[in-house]
């Protein structure tokens, strides 16, 4: 299974972007629930936020609760990632993956990661 990020760019703080993460070479894996993560320069990968396979589930790292939303769409096999009021911490490298278990923030736990896109965010 391959999964490919896209949609990172340059905006302002207080801007937005959608990212989409597609998903290819797995038709099972509508099956598995998908998650991003980011990972800032010198800094450890960090959890972002996740979703059920059924696109119903969700849940997120506290730091975006509120500002960014996931979403899913199977039929199109692509995870998106609304980001709203971005800050400048919010830079990083957004990367997407797929996890067997519901829940967990664990890097550990995810698994066929993609190339990530380039979030920056300007103060």
């Amino acid at each position: 299974v391959q999964l490919q990020a896209s949609g990172g760019g340059l905006v302002q703080a207080g801007g937005s972007l959608r990212l989409s993460c597609s998903v290819s070479g797995d038709t099972f894996t509508s099956n598995y629930a998908l998650g991003w993560f980011r990972q800032a320069q010198g800094k450890e990968r960090e959890f972002v936020a996740a979703i059920g396979w059924r696109g119903v589930s969700t849940y997120y790292a506290d730091s975006v609760k509120g500002r960014f939303t996931i979403s899913r769409d199977n039929a199109k096999n692509t995870v998106y990632l609304q980001m709203n009021s971005l800050k400048a911490e919010d830079t990083a490298v957004y990367y997407c993956a797929r996890v067997g278990l519901f829940g967990t923030q664990d890097l550990a736990d995810f698994d066929s990661w993609g190339q990530g896109t380039q979030v920056t965010v300007s103060s």
